[in-house]
């Protein structure tokens, strides 16, 4: 943070869930309480790298990424994707899928990233998928078609479009999630540097409430910021995408936010993939 100009950096992906989310904050559409926001817009694996390396002060991040992050920085309520039946999805050219599901130590998987929680619900799922390959999330159904790779895991509007190009569906790993957890799938949150003064913390998080409040308020509000990223994807599916990620967990995560949260960590911890979390991570 820029103490002389109470600016954060603030990362977010140019997805449309998240331009919805931001766009009020960004564009001063409210009140932002005497703060500026330098932003940084990536895709969410690269804004999880960013993370790694503490270059931003608020970023949206995926959970699996936050697990190994919770010293760093600290989860706020607001601009979180939690939901129902919006999980990531396994797909191939192939009808086999029994074959498919019986053999995945065989398959060559291309995924969205190593630290996405899409990643971790694949090695929740089969823990013996072992052979992935990381791509661009916009470019794993092109793998999958070109035979580049055995089998996809698809997240945000590639749920959409999967079937249109002839994939099929092995797995909704959200479907997976929901009845292991009986719980919403915790995808990403918004977090902020652990380090940064308390008052300035919850003045974020009213902030951030606040650009959510406004997009549900103002929902054509923003379309011309989601456009403007959305790479050629159809106003339907745009807002398909949107009412899939924002929701009244985008708003605050509540007890019931809370819960699924401390599932996935927990579930995460008893497997393996991460070590014990130690600090309280929300706000």
């Amino acid at each position: 943070m820029n103490q002389l100009t109470n600016k954060l950096t603030i990362g977010f992906s140019p997805c449309p869930n998240d331009c919805f989310i931001f766009d009020a904050l960004i564009h001063n559409k409210i009140d932002t309480e005497g703060l500026q926001f330098e932003v940084v817009m990536e895709d969410v694996e690269a804004l999880n790298q960013k993370a790694f390396r503490g270059e931003l002060d608020i970023t949206k991040l995926s959970y699996h990424g936050y697990a190994y992050l919770t010293k760093l920085y600290q989860l706020l309520d607001a601009g979180s994707a939690l939901g129902n039946n919006c999980g990531p999805l396994l797909i191939s050219k192939s009808n086999d899928i029994p074959y498919l599901t019986t053999h995945i130590s065989d398959l060559k998987i291309a995924i969205p990233g190593k630290y996405t929680t899409a990643n971790f619900l694949l090695s929740l799922a089969f823990p013996e998928a072992k052979n992935k390959i990381e791509h661009l999330f916009s470019d794993i159904e092109e793998a999958v078609l070109t035979g580049k790779v055995d089998a996809g895991l698809i997240i945000h509007e590639n749920r959409f479009t999967y079937e249109q190009k002839g994939l099929k569906k092995i797995i909704d790993l959200g479907e997976y999630w929901e009845k292991l957890a009986n719980a919403p799938i915790p995808l990403g949150g918004i977090v902020i540097k652990r380090n940064l003064p308390d008052e300035l913390k919850q003045k974020v998080n009213r902030i951030v409430r606040k650009s959510v409040e406004y997009a549900f308020a103002n929902p054509k509000s923003s379309l011309n910021f989601v456009k403007a990223n959305a790479q050629e994807m159809s106003e339907e599916v745009m807002y398909k995408h949107i009412g899939l990620y924002v929701n009244n967990y985008s708003v605050d995560l509540g007890a019931e936010g809370k819960r699924a949260i401390k599932i996935l960590f927990d579930k995460a911890q008893e497997s393996g993939v991460i070590n014990k979390i130690e600090e309280d991570i929300f706000l």
